[in-house]
């Protein structure tokens, strides 16, 4: 079993930073993708940010220059940094990672259970 732990969530004011951050552990060979996703009410979960183990990253094109994502492949987390934060970022964040439990098996997606993130005045 695989467990992604996120934190980091919460409500700020426009313009304002959070940082999100997910770690794993459990039956975890090697993980290549870590990443972090989004659903506002009423929309479908979009790609916000991704990082492989290489450190090649995707990012929403909307997003780029706002958020930075980084990744401690030592410590199997992830995070991300959010800056000038809008009313539209309002979304539960879900954590994202493709592993391998074993050398033997290929990768899948597990997904956190997500957290709360509000921009609001």
């Amino acid at each position: 079993q695989v467990q992604l732990v996120e934190s980091g969530g919460g409500l700020v004011q426009p313009g304002g930073s959070l940082r999100l951050s997910c770690a794993a552990s459990g039956s975890i060979f090697s993980i290549n993708t870590m990443g972090w996703y989004r659903q506002a009410p009423g929309k479908e979960r979009e790609l916000v940010a991704t990082m492989t183990s290489g450190g090649s990253t995707n990012y929403a094109d909307s997003l780029k220059g706002r958020f930075t994502i980084s990744r401690d492949n030592a410590e199997n987390t992830v995070s991300l940094q959010m800056n000038s934060l809008k009313p539209e970022d309002t979304a539960v964040y879900y954590c994202n990672v493709a592993f391998r439990s074993s050398i033997l098996y290929g990768f899948q997606d597990y997904w956190g259970q997500g957290t709360q993130v509000t921009v609001s005045s």
